[in-house]
Formats: structure tokens, sequence, C-alpha cells
């Protein structure tokens, strides 16, 4: 039987938490910030933990969603405290295939499997759970523990070995970059002809340019919304992860690298925070 344990609460992990809720897996969570997390458990009737090292005391399955490669490595020693020999460890993270490798070498040593499994389709696919989710690690063990993740994706893809999972989100968060480039300046460029913005979006969402970042965030940002669904600081750190894997496999990545230099102007104007779609602002200025 499978009891869940959910780590990390932000616009990502409050929706996985809320589906693992639903689904009956979730025992317990955990948050830096313990106030959100006592509200999240007080609506989902779920305990919340005070640390990741009593979390891991009262469950076996261990669900992670933090922001950064250091959050990902200073959890999993403290999971080593308490947590119980065979159970698994799930990484919903964005972080670099090396660290991923980290992680799973240190849980190794207490005889508990890891999975690398980042996913894509942002805040609107946490909530409603129809997440794409990309892993890496023991094919063996993702098929123990698929119930759990099919509760938040509708996509499960076995990649490979452990870090693959997040070699292929960093393939996805490349190629978002693109998209966000091209988008933000073809809007850019109709805005500048005077075109009717809200008719250009819908036809070209239904052609052969059409995509899902269009349809989902091209109206607002031509109205100079971006309300937070992937936030462009955090877009901006996985691109640099990005950059640093192109580098030790000596493949140059001139459009990732433009992006994150933009992200960077973004966030010295004070759009951090705000969705990447944001780039347009700087498109049109």
């Amino acid at each position: 039987m499978f009891t869940v344990g959910m780590i990390g609460l932000g616009a990502m992990g409050q929706g996985m938490a809320k589906n693992l809720a639903n689904a009956g897996f979730l025992t317990a969570i955990y948050n830096r910030t313990i106030e959100k997390a006592q509200t999240l458990g007080q609506e989902l009737g779920v305990h919340v933990a005070l640390s990741p090292e009593e979390l891991a005391g009262q469950v076996n399955v261990i669900c992670l969603c933090v922001s950064r490669d250091e959050d990902v490595l200073e959890v999993v020693h403290a999971l080593t405290k308490t947590i119980q020999p065979n159970s698994v460890v799930i990484d919903m993270s964005t972080v670099s295939s090396h660290t991923a490798k980290q992680a799973a070498a240190i849980l190794a040593c207490h005889n508990v499997d890891f999975l690398d499994a980042p996913v894509s389709g942002g805040v609107e696919g946490a909530k409603t759970g129809k997440l794409a989710m990309m892993v890496g690690g023991s094919e063996s063990v993702l098929k123990k523990v698929r119930p759990i993740l099919e509760s938040m994706a509708t996509r499960i893809v076995h990649i490979g070995e452990t870090g693959s999972g997040q070699a292929t989100k960093a393939v996805n968060q490349i190629m978002g970059a693109g998209i966000n480039q091209a988008v933000t300046e073809a809007l850019a460029f109709a805005k500048a002809q005077n075109l009717p913005m809200e008719k250009i979006i819908d036809v070209i969402s239904g052609g052969a340019s059409g995509n899902w970042f269009l349809q989902h965030r091209g109206l607002n940002m031509t109205k100079g919304n971006y309300p937070a669904g992937f936030k462009v600081a955090l877009h901006h750190k996985d691109l640099a992860i990005c950059e640093q894997m192109g580098e030790n496999v000596k493949i140059a990545l001139p459009l990732t690298t433009q992006t994150r230099l933009d992200y960077e102007q973004l966030m010295a104007d004070g759009f951090g925070d705000c969705d990447i779609s944001a780039l347009y602002h700087l498109k049109v200025k």
C-alpha cells in the first residue's frame, strides 16, 4: 500500500498535491514556508510535517517539486536520516542530469529507489492532472509507482537511465525558449502592423503555426498582462542549466543564451515573477 508525501508546494506542487489527495494517495506534506503547508493541509485533511525528516518517517513514496539543484540535494540529504528502506523518491523538479544522478547515488546507499520525473504542462496541467512526465531511472520502479503518477499526469514516458528524464526536460525548456521568442516577436510585428490582435491569435492558432503558448498566453500578453504560469526567473534558472549541459557535450545553444539574457533584462525591470510571456514587453517597448 502506498503512503505518499509531497515536498514543495509552489504553484506546481500545490496542484500536484491536490490531485494526489483526490486519488487517495496523499498522507503528508511539507513546505519550507510552513503557513502555506498548514493552509493546504487543512484543506486536504492531511498531516503537515514540520521537516523533511518527519515526513520521510511516515510515508514510503516521496514526491519532490522544489526550485533549485541545491534544494533537491539538501532535501535528499535530510530524507536519508529517517527514510524507510525500499521507499521511492520521485523528483519532479527541474534540475540537471548530474544532480539527478547525485540524488540517486545518495539514496541508493540507504536502499531507496529514485526516479527523476520532471514535468511539462504548466500550472494549468498541474491543477487538472494533465501533465506530461518524462522519467529517468528503473522501469520496474516506474511500473510500481505509475498509479501514483497517473493522478498527476496523463502522459508518462520512461526515457531511460537516471538523469535522462532531466535531459529530456532540458530539451523541452530549450524548445520553450524558441517558441517564446517566435510568438512574442510575431505578435509584436502584428501589433506594429495595426492588425486586430484577437483575430490574429484566433486564426493563427488554428493553422500550421498554431501552438499551446500562442493559444493560452497570446491574448493576455498583447494586453500587457502576464499572470504567472511559468515564471521568468524559473525559466531563466532552467536555461542556465541547459547551457551548462550543452557545454558538457560541446553543443552551442545561441537561442537559449539569448533568451536567458532577455530574461535577465526582464528580471532587472521587475518582471521576474511574471509569466515568461512577459518577453513580449521587450519586443514592444
